[in-house]
């Protein structure tokens, strides 16, 4: 069909091959978008699969050869828990100088059964895992691990187990995979997270508000506007040498708390890797807050100035009132790429191997994303099972935290319409 337009007499608007062209396009959108999900979903299965499954342990000494009671383990009593203790002890499979240090930890008397029980299992019949398979293959192919259970460990105990389990959340960690944890990983990531956001945000929504409400558009403002964005792209290994430089280093009085009279810690600490944090998502919070006082409309500006108010009244009154919801999604964004750093916190010093809780500013750290690489680096494949367990709490962590954000965006957003 031909349509008549001034100066273009044979214009035709062509429109079956633009239909062809939009659907082409819409179909590799779609693509693009399933083979997303699919990767996501793949990992996540993944992650549940090697959180799960059957585990053959083990035993270095049989229950039975300390207790004469003619039950399970977990059908013994307090006393008879205690009684197969003191049995092991007079067989010298626990030598008296270990159980002296246990009584002096807590009597045993007074100690509990899961206490009891769990002394006998880790002091006396010490489990080792000799194989472990995932979800997938305990449920599909059970009669194979039921065979190699029979024939090449015919003593020992098949059970199902959860590798995430709140005895792995609350221990810290170990070498011996039945005992390790990462509680002490938690709790410097949730430090070093709190010390870089509170660090980072009123810095980087200050720069934002001087760029955006104040700053001329000279020749020095967009040179310093064009870095920041340069900043927000490099590579975060750059900012664990900065961090390595300046914190670790350069201030080293201040990030060891030798200027506050403590000695013997070095300038690997919390405050270090917190300042490095700070400085990695510093960027990224001043861009997000630009761009939510971009969407503030202008005449919210007018409006307060034709009343009498300052700039900065109505700066401070109406327009970060306006952009909070906006600003804090920034903010997320900056949290959700540094609770899941890693290489930044290397070069400035987090452990590897740390078995004491972080306890303030300035003692020793690691974090979860150092302990999921950790526990993937180990010869044992039982620390596979672990690394994904640590990767799920460490994705629980992020997605508590968004959600978070999200129900604090929504009543931001109710008060601003409300009002």
């Amino acid at each position: 069909m031909m349509f008549p337009v001034a100066g273009h007499e044979d214009f035709h608007p062509n429109m079956g091959s633009r239909k062809v062209r939009a659907a082409t396009w819409n179909g590799i959108f779609l693509a693009s978008t399933m083979v997303g999900v699919l990767a996501l979903v793949t990992l996540v299965a993944t992650l549940v699969d090697n959180c799960f499954g059957a585990v053959i342990l083990q035993d270095a000494v049989a229950l039975t050869d300390v207790s004469d009671a003619g039950k399970t383990l977990e059908g013994l009593d307090a006393p008879q828990l205690r009684q197969a203790l003191q049995s092991a002890a007079d067989q010298d499979l626990i030598s008296p100088g270990r159980l002296a240090i246990l009584e002096r930890d807590g009597p045993l008397a007074t100690r509990t059964a899961e206490d009891l029980r769990f002394l006998l299992i880790h002091e006396v019949l010490q489990p080792t895992v000799e194989r472990a398979w995932g979800l997938t293959d305990t449920l599909f192919h059970s009669d194979e691990i039921a065979r190699v259970k029979q024939e090449k460990f015919p003593d020992a105990e098949l059970v199902f187990r959860s590798w995430i389990t709140p005895d792995f959340l609350g221990r810290s960690q170990s070498r011996d995979v039945l005992l390790t944890g990462i509680r002490g990983a938690i709790i410097g990531s949730l430090i070093i997270i709190l010390l870089a956001v509170c660090i980072a945000l009123p810095v980087g929504v200050g720069a934002a508000i001087w760029l955006e409400e104040y700053a001329g558009n000279t020749r020095l403002n967009r040179f310093i506007q064009t870095n920041i964005y340069n900043l927000a792209g490099v590579p975060s290994i750059i900012y664990g040498m900065l961090g390595l430089s300046l914190f670790v280093r350069g201030l080293e009085g201040l990030t060891s708390g030798a200027w506050f009279g403590i000695e013997g810690v070095n300038g690997r600490t919390v405050f270090s890797a917190g300042l490095t944090l700070a400085l990695l998502i510093l960027p990224i919070i001043i861009i997000n807050t630009q761009e939510a006082l971009k969407a503030i409309p202008q005449s919210l500006r007018w409006s307060s100035y034709g009343v009498g108010a300052t700039r900065w009244q109505t700066i401070w009154h109406h327009v970060i009132p306006a952009a909070g919801d906006r600003i804090l999604t920034g903010t997320v964004f900056g949290v959700s790429r540094a609770l899941g750093e890693t290489a930044p916190l290397v070069v400035v010093g987090a452990s590897a191997v740390l078995t004491l809780d972080p306890s303030g500013l300035f003692s020793k750290f690691t974090t979860l994303p150092m302990q999921v690489y950790t526990l993937s680096q180990q010869p044992q494949e039982e620390f596979k099972h672990l690394a994904s367990a640590a990767i799920i709490v460490l994705m629980i962590i992020l997605l508590g935290l968004n959600s978070v954000a999200i129900v604090l965006r929504g009543r931001m957003k109710k008060t601003k319409e409300a009002a």
